[in-house]
């Protein structure tokens, strides 16, 4: 591997906006694929060895520069510095569904989340985080959306299957014991306030007369 294959590697990783396939690295270098791979492994061991602040990483189906992750809590100061554009905790709950969930349509969507997600799912298609993969074959044939390569990049993920197994953010049987528990707690809590309420309610009728008037005890008019 010359040091000029290494240089233009390089060079066209810098410049590029999005993960770039080693097979096109191999192809515009003229270098085989394997000797590509072998020198993007490299460079990334060189990297993380001098310490740098960014790292040569293998994300949605290429390799790209990115900031180093130690350097994280920077770099979103530096980004986020008078900038208000973030996605709302709906359409990050939006997000996740997709992402486990996909293929899927707009009423699965809104079937999980108990809303209507039409603007949710507009504006992640704006911001290019997720797209239409396909049609349902059933009745109406809706369209099924999936993640992009775009959300695999933001995350530096290589591909879906790097997500973190959803049952990690599943409370255990013990948790959904005791909200169960606490929930049927507060229920017989409340239906035993709203028996005693009634009674108390029906106390007072029995001692009220028909205008209202307290029975029994004082003198009568004259």
């Amino acid at each position: 591997m010359t040091s000029d294959t290494r240089r233009a590697v390089e060079a066209i990783l810098m410049v590029a906006d999005q993960p770039v396939d080693p097979h096109l690295l191999a192809q515009v270098t003229e270098t085989s694929p394997t000797e590509i791979d072998e020198l993007l492994r490299a460079l990334a061991a060189e990297y993380e060895q001098h310490e740098r602040g960014f790292v040569l990483a293998n994300v949605a189906g290429g390799w790209r520069f990115q900031t180093h992750p130690d350097l994280a809590a920077y770099v979103e100061r530096f980004v986020l510095e008078g900038q208000t554009a973030r996605l709302s905790a709906a359409a990050l709950e939006t997000l996740a569904i997709v992402a486990y969930k996909q293929p899927i349509s707009r009423a699965q969507i809104a079937a999980i989340r108990g809303v209507n997600v039409d603007g949710v799912v507009r504006t992640l298609e704006q911001r290019g985080y997720i797209a239409e993969v396909g049609r349902d074959p059933g009745p109406g044939q809706p369209v099924l959306f999936g993640t992009t390569d775009l959300f695999l990049e933001r995350l530096g993920l290589a591909t879906i299957d790097d997500l973190p197994p959803i049952a990690d953010f599943v409370p255990g049987p013990e948790v959904v014991e005791a909200l169960e528990a606490g929930l049927r707690a507060d229920t017989a809590t409340g239906e035993s306030e709203r028996r005693e309420e009634a009674a108390a309610d029906r106390a007072d009728e029995e001692l009220a007369g028909p205008a209202g008037e307290v029975l029994g005890g004082g003198s009568e008019p004259s």
